[in-house]
């Protein structure tokens, strides 16, 4: 069963179990790709790391879809080698990309391998001149925080893909799609399971200014929720 409630272009939607949560956020994915190939050819699509999104992406190795017209982006990653387990191109690939048909040249992972500042600059050149994004896909953190924008830590928009110094979760090194790019969407989903998301979740609807509430997208964003209450 769903609950949605509108706040501020901001719908909530509380799932009772992961099943649930999972399989609900597959549908949405596998429908925006639809809409988006009929509408615009392609279908692009930015990815989150964690554990939450690694079981949608596992649902999804198994679908049936149009992949051949998916372009595949990141919101964050780490500065680590391309095959450390914390990479979440890694776990993207391990746990989906590497089962479909998605063209290697459709599937454009953060070169966080060349630390911070030269990968931010190099994935902004991927970005630039792309299309709006049809789908992208968030976490939130206990502190807030969401892709790899942190509490108290100034948001640089000064280019499409930005570096990240002095992150409060290691690694302190890493590359963020910025918020102003993120916001740059037609559709904005987030994945929130976890009572640890509590505190996150309550600041975010009393109207507390978290990362989390910089991304809203050209239409508002969506929250899908198991194991926190709307307080």
């Amino acid at each position: 069963m769903t609950q949605n409630l509108s706040q501020n272009q901001t719908r909530w939607h509380v799932f009772q179990s992961q099943h649930d949560i999972n399989h609900a956020a597959v549908d949405r994915i596998l429908h925006a790709a639809d809409k988006a190939i009929k509408k615009r050819g392609s279908f692009l699509i930015v990815l989150a790391g964690g554990s939450t999104p690694k079981s949608v992406y596992q649902l999804l190795s198994k679908a049936k879809a149009d992949w051949a017209n998916w372009h595949i982006y990141h919101n964050d990653d780490r500065c680590l080698p391309v095959d450390h387990v914390e990479r979440n191109s890694k776990m993207a690939r391990d746990a989906w990309l590497s089962h479909v048909d998605i063209p290697e040249g459709q599937i454009h992972d953060i070169p966080a391998e060349l630390g911070n500042i030269a990968g931010a600059k190099a994935y902004a050149e991927t970005l630039k001149g792309v299309r709006s994004f049809d789908l992208v896909i968030l976490g939130l953190g206990e502190d807030g925080h969401t892709a790899s924008l942190f509490p108290g830590q100034e948001v640089d928009n000064s280019a499409d893909a930005v570096p990240v110094f002095h992150a409060p979760k290691p690694p302190a090194d890493r590359i963020t799609i910025s918020a102003n790019r993120l916001n740059n969407a037609h559709e904005v989903m987030f994945l929130v399971t976890g009572a640890g998301k509590q505190d996150a979740v309550n600041n975010w609807r009393k109207g507390v200014k978290i990362p989390a509430t910089l991304i809203h997208g050209k239409n508002g964003a969506d929250v899908y929720c198991f194991g926190v209450e709307l307080r």
